[in-house]
């Protein structure tokens, strides 16, 4: 992608260095699920054309259902570690039970690996070296490619933890990408909320844009981003979906989000169109033509002015 196109029409031209490309990472991320965070990201990929993708909602990835990505290479991730007792090494001298704090091992010596946390307390005691101790596959990443362009996306495996982790790696790899293909974007579908898979996808990028939603929850979970953001020292764009759904809300919560030092980049309008595009695979922007697919266009210009650097 390059920004002299897209910021065509809305100002001077920016000048993007060509011998060594200037890599620009885009976050989008809410405060908490269901505000329309993915179908944003979508509609935005559509309008960068050739941006390099990565879906960091890995416990929960759903930028897939509306990109439909072609694999081209699977890769296991290894998450925490689990631990086995060899029966026919066990001695049963009891001291893994003594020593495991969540009565994850049986009066037989079982471990029961949903009980288990991995952190090696039998393994370290056990006098027989009975204990088997490894890596246990987590879940997968996956290098894709869309019709928009390349795609780093991930599933983690239920229940497993160290999400954050599998969000580094996914956003590590998108990197790479785009260094080796030339492409000067990277943009990242975040999971919501505030914890450690949101910090692992906003450390160190350019902009964060957040989805918000005019209701009491959705400004207490904006202000909770917002904070974050402010703690990093990232740069924050906030746009409001469903903004017509309750006017006032909406323009008291945009107020606040620009007093805490945010851009507003614009506003969705509730539409079923929205819906209807998500059913037929389609982003809105490739499904829609009128006032619903004109409010992401707004949103991408006014993201690209702050990614060019254009607002001081």
């Amino acid at each position: 992608m390059d920004f002299n196109n897209v910021a065509r029409g809305i100002g001077d031209s920016i000048r993007i260095e060509t011998n060594k490309t200037m890599i620009k990472q885009l976050t989008i991320i809410s405060g908490k699920g269901g505000t329309g965070k993915t179908t944003l990201a979508a509609s935005l990929a559509a309008l960068a054309g050739g941006a390099v993708l990565a879906d960091c909602d890995v416990d929960a990835a759903d930028l897939h259902l509306l990109l439909d990505p072609k694999i081209k290479q699977s890769n296991d991730f290894e998450g925490g570690y689990s631990a086995e007792i060899d029966q026919k090494l066990c001695t049963h001298c009891g001291l893994c039970l003594e020593h495991c704090r969540f009565e994850a091992i049986s009066d037989d010596f079982v471990i029961n690996s949903l009980q288990c946390e991995g952190c090696g307390a039998c393994f370290d005691v056990c006098p027989a070296e009975a204990v088997v101790f490894e890596r246990e596959c987590a879940g997968q990443w996956f290098e894709s490619t869309t019709r928009f362009g390349p795609m780093v996306h991930a599933a983690l495996g239920a229940g497993q933890d160290n999400s954050g982790k599998l969000v580094s790696q996914v956003r590590s790899r998108a990197m790479e990408i785009a260094k080796e293909e030339n492409r000067d974007l990277v943009i990242i579908d975040g999971p919501p909320g505030v914890g450690c898979p949101v910090i692992s996808a906003i450390t160190g990028v350019d902009l964060l844009l957040l989805c918000a939603e005019p209701t009491p929850s959705g400004r207490h979970d904006l202000l909770r981003v917002l904070e974050l953001a402010d703690h990093f020292k990232i740069q924050a764009a906030v746009c409001m979906n469903k903004v017509d759904l309750a006017p006032e809300k909406s323009r008291e919560i945009l107020d606040e989000a620009k007093k805490r030092g945010a851009h507003i980049v614009g506003t969705i309008p509730y539409d079923t169109k929205a819906v209807e595009s998500m059913m037929q695979g389609k982003t809105v922007i490739e499904f829609d033509d009128g006032p619903l697919a004109d409010s992401f266009k707004n949103i991408w210009t006014e993201t690209t002015k702050l990614l060019v650097n254009e607002h001081k």
